[in-house]
């Protein structure tokens, strides 16, 4: 018997929907979540800060910005990631842990290098240890949303993606607030401007934070995996490992497959782009490092945990594509946020209010994309098609939002908000053609929903 999709309408009471928040596969996501989240405000949003503080140009941080990129790229090394064993690791940790750990690895030295190096004397070597800490991270993320999928049904999916939220978000509190405060506590009381040795200690202990994930995935089962063909030669293996995990997707949702591409690629980009000038705003703006700490990285991600657990909850009561759609709208909208608190000048109660209005659209709509994601892939290859489509999220917003900071220095911060709100009206208009185009569940594969 074919289990429903995460897309159909689930009949769960409120009080087991709430209770799978308790299940030792939720808590385990809560600590992977924490894991997956803590590298990426580090080479973009916190880099962002410390790299406007130390005096570098709008432009040059928005161009920088396209290290992020890496996790656009991330299905060019997802089939290795889903069939290629790491010599001992993989004997002694399965497929999924053994890759965790060894992108986990990648990520602290990337990040022992970026504390290490001041870009205020030369920007080389931060850009080239960013880039190894985003490699690091988006593998992480390929091994990671596999590790996920395989752990439990598809009925489940919606809550443990609220779950990864959950611990994504506290890991964005500790790589955005944590690692601001730790630096104003290093460079001492009403802490301003730029010092390297305060950004050093920071960043040392990010680095050593990142044991969270290494302990969580030494801890862990590994999840039993889809049985995988033996390859007799290379050309086989390529075959099996990168073809045909594509070749499924386009076979499961001919024609649709353009339709749930285009929205994929476009659906978060007015935070993506938003996202890279958000910091440099605040510096410009004149908040201090501790206001943005605590406003931004403490109420602000507060109200996307909030958002997080609401979004599982209302996607698993009322079905993904409703809460998809209010998540775009809530996205976008918010943005004009900014583009008032542009003209509203320096104010840490207007920028609490701001904040939280806007973490909490994101943290909706970010469990109810998960959860699609999720819900368009087949097990068989879990890692590949869902690092496709991961991919394909970001790859338009991050290309885009290199040249966010020419924008600004041509057209001011408040025409820069309003023009990433009017990106996602676009969105609206894909989500609906996906919601009424919807394939139904026979059509989309048992493979997808057996376990």
């Amino acid at each position: 018997m074919t289990e429903k999709t995460l897309t159909d309408q689930p009949t769960f009471s409120w009080l087991a929907s709430w209770r799978v928040y308790l299940q030792p596969a939720s808590l385990r996501m809560l600590f992977l979540g924490f894991a997956a989240g803590l590298p990426l405000l580090l080479v973009l949003g916190t880099l962002s800060f410390r790299l406007r503080e130390a005096g570098i140009d709008r432009s040059t941080i928005g161009y920088l910005s396209w290290v992020g990129l890496a996790y656009g790229f991330k299905w060019v090394w997802a089939p290795l990631v889903d069939r290629m064993p790491i010599p001992f690791l993989t004997h002694r940790l399965g497929r999924r842990r053994s890759w965790l750990l060894l992108a986990q690895a990648m990520v602290m030295l990337g990040l022992v290098g970026m504390a290490l190096s001041d870009p205020s004397q030369t920007l080389g070597p931060v850009v080239w240890c960013a880039l190894l800490v985003a490699v690091g991270s988006a593998t992480q993320d390929i091994a990671l949303d596999a590790f996920r999928i395989e752990s439990a049904d598809p009925t489940q999916q919606a809550a443990l993606a609220a779950s990864y939220q959950t611990g994504y978000r506290l890991a964005m509190i500790w790589a955005g607030a944590g690692v601001l405060w730790v630096a104003a506590w290093v460079q001492g009381e009403n802490a301003s401007g730029y010092m390297h040795a305060a950004w050093q200690t920071a960043y040392l202990v990010m680095a050593a934070s990142m044991c969270v994930g290494v302990i969580t995935v030494l801890r862990s089962h590994e999840p039993k995996p889809a049985e995988l063909p033996s390859a007799k030669n290379v050309s086989e293996w390529l075959q099996g490992a990168l073809i045909e995990p594509f070749a499924d997707f386009i076979k499961r949702y001919k024609w649709q497959a353009a339709l749930i591409l285009s929205l994929i690629a476009v659906y978060r980009i007015s935070d993506v782009v938003m996202g890279i000038m958000a910091n440099p705003f605040y510096v410009d703006m004149g908040y201090t490092k501790a206001e943005v700490a605590s406003v931004t990285k403490v109420y602000g991600v507060i109200m996307t945990l909030l958002g997080a657990f609401v979004g599982g909850v209302m996607a698993m009561r009322w079905g993904v594509m409703r809460i998809l759609m209010a998540g775009a709208l809530l996205s976008a909208l918010s943005n004009l946020l900014f583009a008032w608190l542009a003209g509203h000048g320096h104010d840490v109660h207007a920028l609490i209010a701001v904040i939280s209005a806007d973490n909490l659209a994101s943290g909706i709509a970010s469990a109810a994309f998960i959860a699609y994601l999720s819900s368009l892939t087949n097990i068989q290859y879990s890692a590949t098609q869902y690092a496709l489509l991961s991919s394909m999220m970001l790859l338009l917003p991050k290309f885009i939002a290199g040249f966010s900071g020419d924008f600004v220095n041509a057209h001011g911060y408040a025409d820069f908000f309003n023009a990433t709100a009017l990106l996602g009206m676009p969105v609206l208009i894909l989500v609906a053609l996906a919601w009424h185009f919807q394939p139904p569940p026979e059509d989309q594969g048992v493979e997808i929903n057996k376990r």
